[in-house]
């Protein structure tokens, strides 16, 4: 499995941190050039930096890549790499997804395959939690993804080869009392990417979507809900059994422990109401529905 990705430019959403950089550090490991793609410019240098130096050419070389010149506040920014690029903007932004789309055209990056990891989700009672970051999931969970997957899709269809990973989530597969938009957005993601497979069968172009269950990052950050680590896989395995399941041609992939995907089955057989019943009642008892931020 380690090869199959050789020689295929593949861009990672949400690369900065979390599953993101576990997908961007599996792919490099597997051959394949990427394109990061988050907001924190630190975050994404420091990864390019270190896929360099493990799995890039030992060139000199960069320096065609020194950012000195760009505008100063620029919204989208780059820094070049031998087997690493950098492209820092807010998919969640209005304006976000077509000003990544204009730098990757300007730069003359094709993508081979499209992984969109980036994602973020509110936990606690809907109408006792902001709105703003609420809305700023919708834009990045549905809206940037939907438009880089028109676009790059559409270059991939041309091409006849390729393909797009959407990483939804077995939050997905049921209404979440408590994690209310961030559920509905990965419902969203699952449909779609449902869909989308179907309609781009037979063209060459790979259509995927993943379900993780819970994982070992800082999701929760800045809030007072927790992830057990004794119930959370790491991101290095969902990055890796993702990929294998992609290299397989599978249609679906649940990359984490055997439990998780069997845990979206009842949710396909009973009632709609017992199931959103049961969802609450194990969210409470998670305590999500006391949910409040940290102070900063």
């Amino acid at each position: 499995m380690r090869d199959d990705f050789r020689g295929i430019t593949a861009l990672v959403t949400g690369a900065s941190k979390g599953l993101g950089r576990a997908y961007a550090l599996e792919l490099a490991r597997r051959g394949a050039r990427v394109i990061l793609l988050a907001r924190s410019e630190g975050d994404l240098r420091e990864l390019a930096a270190q896929i360099r130096e493990h799995h890039g050419r030992p060139a000199a070389d960069a320096a065609a890549g020194d950012p000195a010149g760009r505008d100063a506040g620029a919204v989208v920014e780059r820094l070049a790499a031998p087997d690493a690029e950098v492209i820092v903007g807010d998919l969640a932004a209005p304006d976000g997804p077509e000003r990544i789309l204009r730098e990757l055209r300007d730069r003359g990056l094709t993508v081979d395959l499209l992984l969109n990891n980036a994602g973020m989700g509110s936990a606690g009672p809907f109408l006792g939690r902001p709105l703003e970051p609420q809305l700023l999931s919708v834009g990045l969970n549905v809206s940037g993804l939907l438009a880089l997957t028109h676009a790059i899709g559409n270059e991939l269809v041309a091409r006849g080869t390729g393909g797009i990973i959407n990483v939804s989530s077995t939050a997905a597969f049921q209404p979440m009392p408590y994690q209310a938009s961030y559920a509905a957005t990965k419902a969203f993601v699952l449909s779609f990417t449902e869909a989308l497979a179907e309609e781009l069968r037979g063209t060459g172009v790979h259509v995927m979507a993943a379900h993780p269950g819970a994982i070992a990052t800082g999701f929760f950050d800045g809030t007072t809900a927790t992830i057990d680590p004794r119930a959370a896989d790491t991101p290095a395995r969902i990055a890796a059994n993702t990929l294998d399941d992609y290299a397989r041609r599978r249609a679906v992939s649940y990359p984490g422990r055997a439990l998780n995907r069997a845990l979206t089955w009842p949710a396909r057989l009973l009632p709609r109401t017992a199931v959103v019943r049961v969802a609450g009642r194990f969210n409470r008892w998670l305590r999500m529905h006391e949910v409040v931020d940290l102070p900063q």
